[in-house]
């Protein structure tokens, strides 16, 4: 039987490349993204809409999907930069839109069977590995995103023992996400995603509710 995957934001650097990587290993794989089926994250009757079209169940999800702030701008960078209208928008993209996904995935996955669910979200959201401080929005976003991932994964495993539910920090990527940031050391998609499917391969449901990189090593929350 051939396995299948889901990408969500498969448009972007890093899901586009996500799921060439899947389909490279045979699997087939079903794509949503904004730019070409309209799935808005921040608008829960068009998720629920687009989410409740598929069929069947997949052996890979995949939610790539993200932006580091509104209409292009950087990051806050101290806490006179606070903006509520903006923090309400990354928010809503990078933990609210993942959780809305989320409540599909238990009809989407076998009950019997292995399955792996892939949230990127990032280490910037980790709390005790914050050094630096700024970025308040996105950092927040991708901490709400973790714990949405990890209580997802308890609520999940009660019914499908053999489900893999996590969060994935990529690397930085180079991609139109990351171009603000020439400074960063950044791998190109198709290596990033390369990396992530090998992680996802070696998961076990033991490891389903945690944080890990690019390399499969933990990351702290």
């Amino acid at each position: 039987m051939t396995r299948r995957a889901l990408v969500i934001g498969a448009t972007g650097g890093i899901g586009h490349a996500l799921g060439v990587a899947l389909e490279t290993n045979g699997l087939e794989v079903t794509r949503l993204s904004r730019a070409v089926d309209g799935f808005d994250m921040t608008d829960p009757a068009k998720v629920d809409d687009l989410m409740n079209r598929i069929g069947g169940t997949f052996d890979t999800i995949l939610i790539a999907t993200g932006i580091l702030a509104p209409g292009g701008g950087e990051p806050e960078k101290s806490l006179a930069q606070i903006d509520a209208e903006n923090m309400a928008k990354v928010m809503a993209v990078n933990a609210i839109g993942p959780a809305l996904v989320l409540r599909h995935i238990p009809r989407l996955i076998a009950r019997d069977e292995r399955s792996v669910v892939g949230v990127l979200t990032a280490r910037v959201g980790s709390i005790s590995d914050n050094r630096l401080g700024g970025w308040y929005s996105y950092r927040a976003a991708k901490a709400a995103a973790n714990q949405i991932v990890r209580t997802a994964a308890i609520e999940i495993a009660r019914k499908r023992k053999k489900a893999i539910v996590v969060a994935l920090h990529p690397g930085t990527v180079a991609t139109s996400f990351t171009d603000a940031y020439p400074g960063h050391p950044k791998v190109a998609p198709d290596e990033a995603a390369a990396n992530l499917v090998a992680v996802l391969d070696q998961l076990t449901p033991q490891q389903s509710g945690c944080f890990f990189d690019w390399a499969g090593k933990p990351v702290p929350w």
